[in-house]
C-alpha cells in the first residue's frame, strides 16, 4: 500500500454502517480509519500530516455533518451521506465544498466514485500544503533586506533600479540576489516569481 494514499475516514454514530463501509471500501484497497463521531475524528486525526478524506453522516449527535463540515472548512475533501435526503442541506453542502451528497442505502459504486474522486482531491491538496510548507522554510531564510530585494526584483526592477529604490550601489543588490537565488535554491527570475505569487507575496508598488 502506497503510503501516500489518503485515508478515507468514516465518520458515522451507526457502528453497522462504519463496519459496512469500511469493508467495502478495503475491499477495493482503500486504507480507512472509523470514527464515532465528529468529536472523536477531530480529536484523534492529524489534518496536515498525510493526505485524507472523508465520508461523513449528516444525522449524528452534538455536531452534525454539516457542522463537521463547516468546522473543517475545506481543509480535506468529503462525500456526505444521509439517510434522510434533505434539498437544502444537501445544496449547503456542495456549496460548502462537498465532493458529493449521498442518501443512505448508498451504491456502491456511487459511493467509490465519490471517494475516487475524494482522494484524488485529498492528493493535491496534500501536494500543495506540502510545497507550500517547504517555501516557508525557504523563505523564512532570508534576511530582512533579502526579502526586501525579491520584492524589488520580481516586481520586475533590474539590479541598479532596485539600487536606486534602496539607496544602495548596484553591487551589493547582486550579492543579495545571488544569496535569495542560493537560499530558495533556484537558477532564474521566472522560478523567483512563481514563489513570491505561491507565497502571496506581493509586488512592490513604486512611488
Amino acid at each position: 500500500m502506497n503510503a501516500m494514499q489518503p485515508t478515507v475516514c468514516i465518520v458515522d454514530d451507526d457502528d453497522s454502517v462504519r463496519r459496512a463501509l469500511a469493508r467495502m471500501l478495503g475491499a477495493h484497497r482503500y486504507h480507512t480509519s472509523i470514527f464515532d463521531s465528529a468529536r472523536h475524528f477531530l480529536d484523534e486525526v492529524d489534518l496536515d500530516g498525510a493526505p485524507a478524506c472523508a465520508v461523513i453522516d449528516l444525522q449524528m449527535p452534538e455536531m452534525d455533518g454539516i457542522a463537521l463540515q463547516q468546522t473543517l472548512s475545506q481543509r480535506i475533501p468529503i462525500v456526505i451521506l444521509t439517510g434522510h435526503a434533505d434539498v437544502t442541506n444537501a445544496v449547503q453542502a456542495m456549496q460548502a465544498g462537498a465532493v458529493d451528497f449521498l442518501e443512505k442505502p448508498v451504491q456502491d459504486q456511487l459511493l467509490l466514485r465519490a471517494v475516487e474522486r475524494a482522494c484524488e482531491r485529498a492528493t493535491e491538496q496534500f501536494a500543495r500544503k506540502t510545497e507550500l510548507r517547504l517555501l516557508k522554510q525557504k523563505v523564512e531564510r532570508l534576511t530582512p533586506r533579502e526579502r526586501e530585494v525579491l520584492a524589488w526584483i520580481v516586481s520586475g526592477l533590474r539590479n541598479k533600479q532596485v539600487a536606486s529604490e534602496l539607496g544602495t550601489v548596484e553591487k551589493t543588490i547582486k550579492v543579495h540576489r545571488a544569496h535569495v537565488m542560493q537560499k530558495l535554491e533556484v537558477d532564474s527570475l521566472p522560478a523567483l516569481v512563481r514563489i513570491a505569487d505561491k507565497m502571496g507575496m506581493g509586488l512592490v508598488a513604486r512611488a
